[in-house]
């Protein structure tokens, strides 16, 4: 019962980033018989103060925008019918591009993100496209004004390019603080999404999501899509024990 985090899709990539595309397959199918799946605009405002959905509730997003994503991850989201929202990396999308630097365990080829044209065609589709920065730096490393320009030029730049709002921001490794926060703010989005590895406070500028990885499989899935499992994770005496 909650927001559920994946990066990409690829049957060669050796990645924690990349789930196998029969794994992922077995998620979606999981996902479309145990839980029911809202769009994160729908998901946002159902949040309780722990930053959970209601039970038996899920949401389904992409950090990074990799092109695995489009290619193994969309088929089985359209075979179900499930809502999902990719994150996407703005200067990723400009002429003068980004490579993937930001990846600590990069294939041995030229690891590719979304073009303008797929991004494009991912929105006609129907699929929600938001905020992952612009060039997915570690936010908390920037003063807070150069954190705000980075966040408000993402946001702007995907609005004109999607000529739709962008109200949601994922922070680049799930990082912020209280600066980075109050930047999310003043660039003008509503909510902003991390990925706690330990106990964070909750608020609208710091939603809870959990982590998926290759390996994991769909008994994984059900541990780590219940009500309780951050409560659990986070937990002192886990922490002390693991």
């Amino acid at each position: 019962m909650t927001i559920l985090c994946y990066h990409s899709v690829d049957p060669a990539w050796e990645s924690p980033l990349a789930m196998r595309p029969a794994e992922f397959a077995d998620h979606a199918a999981w996902l479309a018989r145990h839980r029911t799946v809202v769009p994160l605009g729908e998901a946002v405002p159902r949040l309780d103060r722990k930053g959970r959905l209601p039970r038996g509730m899920a949401a389904l997003t992409f950090d990074d925008g990799f092109t695995g994503v489009l290619e193994h991850a969309l088929p089985e989201v359209q075979r179900h019918r499930l809502p999902m929202t990719i994150f996407l990396v703005a200067q990723t999308l400009t002429d003068e591009s980004l490579d993937a630097w930001w990846v600590r365990t990069p294939p041995p080829w030229p690891l590719t993100t979304l073009t303008v044209e797929e991004v494009l065609h991912l929105r006609d589709l129907g699929v929600d496209l938001q905020s992952h920065s612009w060039a997915h730096q570690d936010l908390p490393e920037l003063d807070e004004g150069a954190c705000v320009g980075d966040l408000r030029r993402s946001r702007e730049f995907l609005e004109d390019l999607l000529k739709t709002p962008v109200p949601f921001l994922a922070y680049p490794r799930g990082l912020h603080d209280d600066g980075v926060r109050r930047a999310a703010r003043l660039a003008g989005y509503s909510h902003a999404f991390a990925l706690p590895e330990g106990p964070e406070r909750v608020d609208e500028y710091a939603v809870p999501r959990v982590g998926i990885h290759r390996g994991n499989g769909t008994r994984t899935l059900a541990v780590k899509s219940h009500r309780r499992y951050l409560d659990v994770r986070h937990s002192r005496l886990l922490r002390r024990h693991g």
